[in-house]
């Protein structure tokens, strides 16, 4: 089993290493490599007020479609995901492992397995979600095909593919923009890759 401190070490490598587009995404990520510095090991378990989480932007691999939960306890749509447990391997093994429990898909294939992260979003929380306060949210990227069935898990309400440009609108104000970010770094990752 990997330890809190070894955990927290690879995430802050991955963080570290990931040279985002967006100006906002970049001043995020200085914020991100303090906190993970000074908290290491107390901030990647549930536990604390603060801790980081990480979610999983399940796309088509056109790019046209994205799978959505609605959020049992946050009574919205959003990209899934959640906690790292003791025995995920990376933050990013987390967010897989998530993904495919949330959306019942097990043929996920992560962009890049080792977890070079698309998307950071830090949020406060409401009474609804108890001792967590702040979750220091990175994100990530996997695809599968639009015909892979979702099924809905006891964290939402339900699980289900949108187009990226007709989202539903119960999704978190900022959600657009964010998704619209993730897809400009995907493309622009993949114009570097050929």
């Amino acid at each position: 089993m990997t330890s809190a401190e070894d955990l927290a070490d690879a995430a802050l490598d991955s963080i570290r290493a990931w040279a985002p587009l967006s100006p906002a995404q970049a001043a995020l990520r200085q914020e991100y490599v303090a906190f993970v510095e000074e908290g290491r090991g107390d901030v990647i378990f549930r536990g604390g007020p603060e801790h980081l989480t990480g979610s999983c932007f399940v796309l088509t691999p056109d790019l046209l479609h994205v799978l959505l939960c609605f959020h049992r306890k946050g009574q919205f749509w959003v990209q899934v995901g959640g906690h790292v447990e003791p025995g995920d391997r990376s933050l990013a093994a987390g967010a897989f492992r998530e993904a495919r429990e949330e959306s019942g898909i097990e043929t996920l294939e992560p962009f890049e397995p080792d977890g070079a992260p698309v998307d950071l979003h830090r949020h406060a929380l409401s009474s609804r979600f108890g001792t967590c306060l702040v979750h220091w949210d990175v994100g990530y990227v996997a695809f599968a095909d639009l015909e892979a069935l979702p099924v809905v898990s006891d964290e939402s309400e339900a699980v289900a593919w949108f187009r990226v440009d007709r989202l539903p609108p119960d999704t978190p104000e900022d959600f657009p923009v964010r998704l619209r970010t993730v897809l400009e770094e995907m493309t622009h990752r993949r114009r570097a890759s050929v």
